[in-house]
């Protein structure tokens, strides 16, 4: 899927084979493929319905990456805030770093466990911009045009990470480096690649794969693959 995410620079891939893997997915949801009708009991299993462990890290995306070097790597952080933020390499690693260990859940059924993540924390982020009390979503852009939502409370979560170190070593361009988004809470579209722009909202803007029949919250153990 695009970008888990995305397409290719700051301005989106185009071609025969995007506009198919693109009509693919949009029909997977229409047809409401690989639900199972299996909805995680009260006390949550680890593994949420319809996933299988791997132990790899499979790439998805459209087959075209936008390189983003350390030189020209740039982080806006904006909209209904108090305290903007536009950020280079150097600036962003000076920024609280913490260490972090969460699962992951990609929405084509895979999922893999206690990875070990490095970077910036959603918290020690939203004490720097202080969002108004008026703010209710968290939009989050990548280089590649790619685009998705969450809500505030999924976003101040101690699990949500801005990361740039995946098991020790810096996250691969293949996997969204070098800073992508990290809501392990959802499946993994939501936890955006090769991350440009974190957008502060009132209203809400479904993303990329929201507007083309993927679910608007996307909670692995509720199976909210679709809208």
């Amino acid at each position: 899927m695009a970008n888990e995410s995305g397409s290719d620079g700051d301005v989106p891939v185009s071609g025969a084979i995007r506009d198919k893997l693109i009509a693919r997915k949009q029909d997977w949801a229409r047809q409401g493929r690989l639900l199972t009708d299996t909805m995680a009991g009260p006390a949550r299993e680890r593994l949420p319905p319809g996933q299988r462990l791997v132990r790899d890290w499979p790439v998805l995306d459209l087959g075209a990456q936008p390189q983003v070097t350390e030189q020209t790597f740039r982080l806006d952080v904006d909209g209904a805030v108090e305290d903007r933020l536009s950020l280079n390499w150097a600036e962003f690693l000076a920024l609280p770093q913490t260490d972090s260990v969460s699962d992951m859940h990609c929405v084509t059924q895979w999922s893999r466990y206690d990875n070990h993540w490095r970077g910036v924390a959603a918290r020690d982020l939203l004490d720097i911009v202080q969002p108004r009390p008026e703010v209710r979503h968290v939009i989050f852009t990548s280089y590649d045009g790619y685009t998705t939502n969450i809500r505030l409370d999924q976003f101040d979560q101690p699990d949500v990470f801005l990361v740039h170190q995946w098991e020790g070593k810096s996250i691969s361009r293949e996997h969204g480096g070098p800073v992508r988004m990290l809501v392990p809470r959802l499946y993994l579209w939501k936890s955006a690649k090769w991350l440009r722009r974190i957008h502060f909202t009132i209203s809400d803007h479904p993303g990329f794969w929201e507007v083309r029949g993927y679910h608007n919250n996307g909670d692995p153990w509720q199976e909210e693959r679709y809208g």
